[in-house]
């Protein structure tokens, strides 16, 4: 299963849930794309592909400047995984292929 296309995410945080959307496409074992929220894009970073597990990093600005650090499986249209808010540590998401 490819990682390849758009995801929209959805993102546990102390703030309540938070929608993103994920446009990524694989190069061999790296993943590059961008992800955007509230109206903000960047791209990600430090992303990578082994088989259907996913990781990838994305440095934000708001609600408060902080990376956050995803890892996640690759189910068909559907991903799920766990995300590191910065200084507030481990979340869930979820996701699925748009």
């Amino acid at each position: 299963m490819t990682a390849d296309g758009n995801w929209n995410l959805v993102m546990a945080t102390p703030l309540g849930e938070r929608q993103s959307s994920l446009s990524v496409k694989t190069d061999g074992g790296t993943l590059v794309g961008s992800q955007a929220a509230d109206g903000n894009s960047t791209q990600i970073f430090d992303g990578s592909v082994n088989g259907n597990n996913v990781c990838w990093k994305v440095s934000i600005t708001d609600p408060m400047p902080m990376t956050l650090e995803f890892s996640g499986v690759i189910n068909g249209d559907e991903i799920t995984g766990s995300v590191t808010l910065g200084p507030f540590g481990p979340s869930s998401f979820s996701g699925r292929r748009s």
